[in-house]
Parts: structure tokens; C-alpha cells; sequence
């Protein structure tokens, strides 16, 4: 199963890139990760940040490395692109660009409207804070018996027992913030 790092301000607190740079590379040292996200819409220094995030992801030779709705640095750092569920409409730009593509999804409809995307997060699997009812793995296993899209269970997922659970469904792989900060 896919391991799928999203990176909030948790990471960094102070904004500090230097923080930032020690912070993610204690995560690495210490988890797998086959994907990597940079997701931050509140500090001001974002492109500094981005720069010391894909230096890491570089020295840690982490190939699928991603920035969270910010289309135009894709491009230009020649990075994958996670899409937020009210970007949809962006989906066949991003694909023009050549950018590997994941979107964010929470119902069966919004998995549908992604058609043309490379893989999706599913949410929230478990309890997270102001994200709505966890959906489970069984609905899980029912959403993924309804597609053949590359998924990735979000939401909630802090512990290895929730990651067997996932495991045991056959999901693509999971993604997550708080399980790699522990």
C-alpha cells in the first residue's frame, strides 16, 4: 500500500523555512513515503517553502512530489498537482500541462467528475477534526468496488492498527498528515 505525505503549517509553525527543513527531514528519516504533498494557503514566504520542501524531496529521491491547488508553481516546479474538490473544472488543464494529477473526493459523484485524473483521496475515512462523519472502511471498500481509480483513504488516519484496517480493503494506499508527525 501507498504511503501519501501531506505537508500543512503544522510542519512549520513559525513559518521558518529552516524549521520547515528539519521538521521534514526528521518525518523522512523515520517514515516510507511514496508521495509527497505541499500544502499551505496562509504564509506569505510560499515559493521560499516550496523550494526547501522540493530540495528534500530531491535528497530523500521521492518521485511522486505534489503541490496542493497552487497550479501555475506545478508547472512551474514541474511537480504533480492536487486538486481541491472545488477545482474539478481544472482537471483537463492540469492534464494539458503534463501534470500528474490527484483530486480530493467525498462522495461517489465527485470520484466520477475526476474521470480524467491520475488518482484521488478519499475522505474522511476516520474521525478528524471539522471534516464531517467518518465514512469507514467498509463504505470504503463499497466506494472501491465502484471504481477502478488509484485511491488514496484520508482522513483521520494516525495510527498502523488504521492502516492494517486500510490494508485489509485493498486501497491504492493512504494518505495523511498527523500520522507522520508522530
Amino acid at each position: 500500500m501507498k504511503s501519501y505525505l501531506i505537508i500543512d503549517k503544522s510542519f512549520y509553525k513559525s513559518g521558518s523555512s529552516s524549521e520547515f527543513k528539519k521538521t521534514l527531514e526528521s518525518i523522512l528519516n523515520s517514515h516510507r513515503v511514496d508521495y509527497i504533498c505541499f500544502r499551505d494557503k496562509e504564509s506569505q514566504n510560499i515559493e521560499e517553502l516550496i523550494k526547501v520542501f522540493l530540495e528534500v524531496a530531491h535528497k530523500f529521491k521521492i518521485e511522486n512530489i505534489l503541490i496542493n491547488s497552487y497550479i501555475d508553481l506545478a508547472i512551474k516546479y514541474q511537480t504533480g498537482i492536487h486538486l481541491t474538490s472545488q477545482q474539478f473544472d481544472k482537471i483537463d488543464y492540469c492534464k494539458k500541462n503534463n501534470l500528474f494529477t490527484i483530486c480530493s473526493t467525498h462522495s461517489l459523484e465527485e470520484i466520477k467528475k475526476c474521470s480524467r485524473a491520475d488518482a484521488i483521496t478519499y475522505s474522511p475515512i476516520f474521525s478528524t477534526p471539522n471534516k464531517g462523519e467518518p465514512k469507514g472502511v467498509e463504505h470504503l471498500k463499497d466506494i472501491l468496488s465502484k471504481t477502478d481509480k488509484k485511491i488514496f483513504a484520508l482522513g483521520g488516519v494516525i495510527s498502523q492498527k488504521q492502516i492494517e484496517l486500510l490494508k485489509e480493503s485493498s486501497v491504492y494506499g493512504f494518505a495523511s498528515i498527523r500520522y507522520f508527525l508522530t
